[in-house]
């Protein structure tokens, strides 16, 4: 079974790596330092999960105590919606790697392919509580994100929350220069994603899936949402393989070549989530995970839903 992904730079991206969405300040440090130590490769981050000094400061135990080398990590962070500005591309850039104590990152996405205005506000909202745009549009933003990687502050660009058509936008805009290398969406049995992953997958771009176990610590949760980790379909698919549920929803992606990322900072599950290269589901039990679909998102960014360029109203 391969453990990396090939990206269309030539690079190989580890399948599985360490979420940190929701990993608060005071336990992100710990959980990288153990997930590096339980043989994790990938980190994932972002600017506006607000945890980059304290992931920078795992990554850089590890490196200092010999455990692993710069060069054997893949490094992923997101521009946030701020700054879609093509100035502002590069200072957003420059602030994560000085956070991250990097001086290049593997992977840097294009977090929403919605523009917010610029400033502190992470998400300005007008008093209608909707999301303020900034007017920019995200293809001037990929010029910025190509810049990076001239510069070598980057190896590698891509995208996140991104439907077909904006896609098809980058791949299809006039002077192009470096194709998007991995697309991250929300994936998991409820949301299969299949005709964007098979899309994705035909145009050499390879697909990470966020919030693979459900996301059950997300903010917004209502007592009534579906829960993955509680299904009792996908636990007797666990107790056939003597794993746990989760192990289950983390060899889903893995056996579509969909790079996974789940979040934890209990040690014990970060080492549980990565031991699950000794299994394989069937065919029979990939067939019947996909009919779970139920089109339903942990991520909606329901505050967003008027923005032009909101990714959820097309079909995928």
């Amino acid at each position: 079974m391969a453990t990396t992904v090939k990206l269309n730079t030539g690079a190989d991206m580890p399948i599985l790596g360490l979420g940190t969405w929701k990993s608060p300040p005071g336990k992100v440090t710990e959980a990288v330092k153990a997930a590096i130590s339980a043989g994790y490769r990938h980190i994932d981050g972002a600017f506006v999960y607000q945890n980059e000094a304290e992931v920078g400061e795992g990554v850089q135990t590890m490196i200092k105590d010999g455990v692993v080398k710069r060069e054997d990590l893949f490094i992923v962070s997101k521009l946030w919606c701020t700054f879609h500005g093509k100035p502002m591309v590069r200072q957003a850039c420059e602030k994560t790697l000085s956070d991250l104590k990097l001086d290049y990152l593997d992977l840097y996405l294009i977090h929403w392919p919605m523009g917010f205005q610029a400033g502190t506000e992470l998400f300005p909202l007008d008093s209608a509580g909707e999301t303020i745009s900034d007017d920019t549009h995200f293809l001037e933003t990929w010029e910025g994100m190509e810049e990076l990687v001239d510069a070598g502050l980057v190896k590698a660009i891509g995208v996140s929350n991104f439907n077909k058509e904006q896609i098809e936008a980058i791949l299809n805009k006039p002077g192009l220069k470096y194709k998007p290398a991995n697309i991250q969406v929300e994936c998991h049995p409820y949301l299969i994603q299949e005709k964007l992953i098979n899309y994705c997958q035909s145009q050499g771009i390879t697909v990470t899936a966020y919030s693979p176990l459900g996301s059950p610590d997300r903010p917004w949760a209502k007592p009534e949402d579906p829960s993955l980790l509680e299904d009792p379909n996908i636990k007797a698919i666990a107790e056939k393989h003597k794993k746990t549920s989760a192990q289950v929803l983390i060899r889903f992606p893995i056996q579509r070549n969909v790079i996974v990322i789940p979040k934890s900072i209990t040690p014990q599950r970060i080492q549980e989530n990565f031991q699950v290269f000794d299994f394989e589901l069937s065919e029979e039990e990939m067939k019947t995970i996909l009919g779970f679909n139920r089109n339903w998102r942990v991520c909606p960014m329901q505050w967003s839903t008027k923005h032009k360029d909101y990714p959820f109203n097309a079909e995928f």
